[in-house]
């Protein structure tokens, strides 16, 4: 996948980095914390802000929440350039970036629902089995429709069984040069920085494309950051373990590698992140509440 890149005369690039919510629900004080450091970056070094929204899940995807967006960034202060990039207007991009990992023979189709995953997955582990889970503690896919043959695969397309798309890990990592890493600016949740080791294999088959969607999360991210030229990605600890999927993605794609700088979450009083689906305090109602963008920079642990 080609992605043009900018410099200046003295070849450097300039400075972009992006914020990338979700238009699911309200920004909270985490929200708050990522948009002011990614803002603040780029006027430190003369640098780009990008908003993009992030919006492949279309049924969750909500409008009003967009807007909300748009009047809690305002409110603080930031600025960024009109239109913001909406994923849901970019599908063909990440079409095309699957259809080059099809190419490779990197993904292949996974016909499971998520309720016959779990229930494969219960049945192993009450027959005594330890599955294997993620980073984020949620069990790996299983390995059936990996293991199905060509013929039955294009058989089951053609009748059209639902069908997501998968990264083959094995298959893609027994393809690398060379170990990946990263370069970490900020610090992992234990203090990591400076190159860190990738180990995406951890992550099991990801998911690229949904049934619904022609895209995931890790796909739609990776193929974005090249296309909007990011040279620092500005995120939450939360996204650490993440950035080995999507180094390795960068890498099959022949796609450029930004810095990462992964910062530390709000939390609240009993150390759980925030969260839009917990109903977690919103900027718009701290701000009815006449608290001003100063005080919400505080309360997000920025001076």
């Amino acid at each position: 996948m080609h992605v043009a890149t900018t410099t200046t005369n003295s070849e450097t690039r300039v400075q972009t980095v992006r914020f990338a919510p979700s238009p699911n629900g309200l920004l909270h004080l985490g929200h708050a914390r990522s948009a002011l450091l990614n803002w603040r970056f780029a006027k430190a070094c003369g640098g780009r802000f990008l908003l993009r929204i992030e919006d492949i899940d279309t049924t969750r995807a909500r409008p009003e929440f967009e807007r909300a967006i748009s009047e809690d960034l305002g409110w603080l202060g930031i600025e960024w350039p009109e239109p913001p990039r909406r994923q849901s207007e970019h599908f063909a991009d990440y079409r095309e970036a699957l259809a080059e990992l099809k190419k490779l023979d990197l993904v292949y189709p996974a016909f499971m629902s998520r309720a016959e995953a779990a229930g494969h997955i219960r049945e192993a582990e009450s027959g005594g089995k330890t599955w294997p889970r993620d980073p984020d503690g949620a069990p790996l896919y299983p390995s059936k429709d990996r293991n199905l043959g060509n013929t039955e695969r294009r058989r089951r397309i053609e009748r059209g069984d639902p069908h997501s798309w998968r990264l083959d890990m094995q298959v893609a990592l027994n393809g690398l040069q060379a170990p990946l890493t990263w370069r970490e600016t900020g610090t992992g949740p234990s203090g990591q920085t400076g190159q860190i080791i990738a180990d995406p294999g951890a992550w099991g088959d990801v998911i690229l494309a949904r049934r619904d969607v022609p895209s995931s999360y890790h796909l739609a991210v990776t193929v974005d950051d090249a296309l909007q030229e990011i040279t620092t990605v500005i995120r939450g600890h939360d996204l650490f373990a993440a950035t080995s999927v999507h180094r390795l993605l960068q890498t099959l794609l022949g796609l450029p590698a930004p810095a990462y700088l992964h910062h530390d979450l709000v939390r609240d009083k009993t150390g759980r992140k925030l969260s839009k689906s917990d109903g977690d305090v919103s900027l718009a109602s701290l701000r009815q509440k006449g608290l001003g963008p100063e005080e919400i920079a505080r309360m997000a642990g920025l001076d």
